[in-house]
């Protein structure tokens, strides 16, 4: 498995698994659990999930999933912002260690921003957290550049590790300036931030159901799904978090790396899902 480096070092894999709609029906659980463990097995050992999925089920789902391999798999989970206060955000990475069973989490994101608490006081305490070993590093989901901005003029803000943000053939707005948002001239201790993609193969089956993206996936003996996934993947510095429960899916996603784009893919691509000429808000689900 390909892997890219966070700021500080640590390497993650280019490919990962999501579960946004997992832990949402105890008769899904097994099912899930076998997806994520498959996934595992095939080296997509990054997890992402979040206090919301399901209410915390999520986080459960995963917790039986790297139970006896912790060492294996990296672990992301995201607070809402409601509880990413000074007095909150302790208490809801608590809960999140508790469902998880783990000891530390490998990256806690901010779900999305609010006007409160203030960012500063978010980003204050993921520090507390990461000195008290709870967390191992952090970040943020959903910013756009102005937050960014606003995120690395804070006092430890340089810090953040990620931001995981919509991203796929059909969303390509963060093209324009927050895919190659430059962090070297703001004094950032790396010269990028890393993004992770969600929904990269779109949000239902309508971006799958494109004439052009199955004229590509003929030329490669391959699915609209690896081809979106594929291109996505082409892009430096991004790690992809697709969410499947599928086996067939699951190989699928797992085999999309070793797909290599032509030009002409890329060209086709281009003119079917146009990149953003100008600013554009930044979609999120």
């Amino acid at each position: 498995m390909k892997t890219i480096a966070l700021p500080d070092g640590e390497r993650v894999p280019v490919l990962g698994q999501g579960t946004w709609g997992m832990g949402e029906k105890k008769s899904r659980h097994a099912e899930e659990v076998a997806a994520l463990r498959l996934g595992i097995d095939l080296g997509m050992t990054l997890i992402d999930t979040a206090e919301m999925y399901g209410e915390g089920g999520a986080e459960k789902v995963v917790d039986d999933a790297i139970d006896g391999q912790r060492d294996r798999v990296f672990v992301v989970t995201k607070v809402y912002p409601h509880n990413a206060s000074r007095t909150e955000l302790p208490k809801a990475c608590e809960r999140s260690l508790k469902r998880l069973r783990i000891d530390a989490i490998d990256l806690y994101l901010l779900h999305w921003r609010q006007r409160t608490p203030p960012l500063a006081e978010t980003v204050e305490t993921f520090e507390k957290l990461r000195s008290a070993e709870k967390i191992k590093r952090w970040g943020v989901s959903n910013f756009d550049v102005d937050d960014m901005h606003e995120l690395l003029a804070i006092k430890n803000g340089g810090n953040c590790a990620a931001n995981q943000v919509l991203y796929n053939l059909e969303h390509r707005e963060i093209e324009f300036d927050l895919l190659p948002f430059p962090t070297s001239n703001l004094k950032h201790q790396a010269s990028y931030i890393p993004v992770m993609a969600y929904s990269p193969v779109g949000h239902g089956r309508g971006l799958l159901e494109n004439k052009t993206l199955k004229k590509i996936a003929n030329r490669h003996d391959a699915t609209p799904a690896q081809i979106a996934l594929a291109w996505v993947l082409c892009h430096p510095n991004i790690v992809v978090i697709p969410k499947a429960t599928k086996e067939r899916h699951i190989r699928d996603n797992a085999r999309s790396i070793a797909i290599e784009l032509t030009k002409e893919d890329v060209a086709d691509l281009d003119r079917e899902f146009p990149p953003p000429r100008s600013k554009e808000p930044l979609p999120t689900l």
